[in-house]
């Protein structure tokens, strides 16, 4: 790959200025890891930049930071959600949630709480997600973790739109809290097909086997995302029982039901589950759809290699304690004999 970084900043300002020339791709790669100094100078001509092209440079960053690891957009992010135009706010919301810096929570604690655009409130309560997860697993300060889960608990039982309303409790998602078990049963028994469907997206992250009741009958839901959101828990929370569900469910009508199902089979595996999605890559329309079923079934290898191990070192713990009882049992007929 060419070295971008060795492209002038001021040409890739000049560039950003200069309406009547396309936006060459190689210049969004010298917006990587920029430095303070690069940083300052693209704040400083930011605004002159026309809007139609700050949105369209932010839809580049976030398609291109999706599929490169390597890139770090972080900079450029911090700069979009402090924009007056709330898309480009949004988008770079979106930028962030890829970034584990636990520093970001006050710009997204911020924004849930006072941007006035519904969408932009949304996308940080969605991006407040990782924190949760960060914290469950230690690598966030508890006292982080807590602000986090007060401030989302707070907007679930709030008086905000309701597409804020279930972002938030699907990023609490996460939690192990007491307190968020009956928010999600709430939303759950609600009649609502957005809380219905954002219960379901929470339970699949709880990664907790006691929501399989819930889950399984919305299997056979007459909504579409009701249908897909219960088919991706269903795969989250390793429901094996489903399997031939999630097999019927590839011939639903609707895509994401469809694509839930192929990823949920991924993750749960079985006797069939490599034959069907093979046969599907090989009757693939398109090269996206081809693509997805690569990436499920690479999933598909990952999780019984998962499994393998997971027996293997089970057959290990067995042995050893057969061993070690065996031993016991040596020393006990010693003593007796004595």
């Amino acid at each position: 790959m060419p070295d971008y970084s060795q492209i002038p900043f001021q040409e890739l300002l000049d560039a950003l200025l200069n309406v009547d020339k396309r936006f060459h791709p190689r210049y969004l790669y010298r917006l990587s890891d920029l430095t303070d100094e690069d940083l300052n100078r693209l704040e400083a001509t930011w605004s002159q930049v026309p809007l139609w092209r700050r949105q369209a440079l932010m839809e580049d960053i976030e398609e291109l930071g999706e599929s490169d690891f390597i890139l770090s957009f972080e900079a450029v992010g911090r700069l979009a959600v402090k924009d007056a135009d709330p898309k480009v706010r949004l988008l770079g919301v979106r930028t962030l949630w890829e970034f584990e810096d636990f520093k970001l929570f006050p710009i997204f604690n911020d924004l849930l709480i006072n941007d006035q655009s519904p969408d932009v409130r949304a996308a940080a309560a969605t991006g407040l997600g990782k924190f949760i997860h960060l914290g469950e697993i230690e690598e966030l300060p508890q006292k982080t973790l807590r602000k986090v889960e007060d401030l989302l608990g707070v907007v679930v039982n709030g008086k905000d739109s309701l597409k804020v309303r279930c972002c938030a409790l699907e990023a609490l998602g996460f939690s192990s809290r007491e307190e968020v078990v009956p928010l999600i049963k709430t939303a759950y028994t609600s009649g609502n097909k957005e809380w219905i469907t954002s219960a379901l997206f929470a339970m699949g992250r709880s990664a907790n086997e006691k929501w399989t009741d819930q889950v399984v009958p919305m299997l056979q839901n007459k909504v579409p995302s009701i249908r897909a959101e219960a088919a991706r828990a269903a795969g989250e929370l390793g429901i094996k029982s489903v399997r031939q569900d999630l097999f019927d469910l590839l011939e639903d009508d609707n895509e994401d039901v469809q694509a839930a199902a192929i990823w949920s089979l991924s993750q749960i595996g079985g006797e069939g589950v490599r034959d069907r999605l093979e046969e599907m890559q090989q009757s693939a329309q398109d090269a996206e759809e081809e693509e997805y079923l690569e990436a499920a079934l690479d999933n598909l290898s990952f999780n019984e290699e998962v499994d393998l191990f997971t027996l293997y070192e089970l057959g290990k713990d067995f042995e050893e304690g057969e061993m070690i009882e065996d031993e016991d049992s040596e020393e006990n007929g010693e003593d007796d004999a004595a």
